[in-house]
């Protein structure tokens, strides 16, 4: 494989636009899935784009992604503070993890300064909006080629 990755989006997340756009920004979840496939597809990835509110269904993406995809972008929006279950699932991945996240956790409320995942992933993008994902997916085929 070597250029198949998934991006993976929590909670609320389908509410881009709509929602705190001090904290996300104006983009909305179409556009930003929209950005994220072009520019993989200029970088040469095969990229699947999911958002589930159902941490099972995350859950159970991670583990059938063991097999079908060379790395993984997640944003798991609460459930970065709150779940085990994913965290779990991405540590038997063993596969290049970046973790993402459009707002800054560590500038925000406290119960968001700690992530259950960020022991687990390669590396993490934190605070830069949007364009998060765009480095993200640099970052990942980079990490690809290795």
């Amino acid at each position: 494989m070597n250029n198949k990755i998934i991006i993976i989006n929590g909670p609320n997340l389908n509410l881009l636009g709509e929602r705190e756009q001090s904290q996300y920004g104006s983009i909305t979840f179409r556009e930003l899935k929209d950005i994220c496939l072009k520019k993989s597809e200029e970088l040469g990835l095969t990229t699947d784009f999911f958002q589930s509110n159902i941490e099972g269904e995350i859950v159970n993406l991670i583990q059938d992604s063991r097999k079908n995809f060379d790395g993984i972008i997640i944003n798991a929006a609460a459930f970065t503070h709150t779940s085990v279950a994913i965290r779990d699932a991405l540590n038997i991945f063993k596969k290049p993890i970046i973790e993402l996240h459009i707002s800054n956790i560590y500038k925000r409320e406290e119960f968001r300064h700690k992530s259950l995942i960020s022991d687990v992933v390669t590396g993490g993008i934190f605070g830069l909006g949007a364009d998060g994902y765009i480095l993200a997916i640099i970052s990942m085929q980079k990490l690809l080629k290795k």
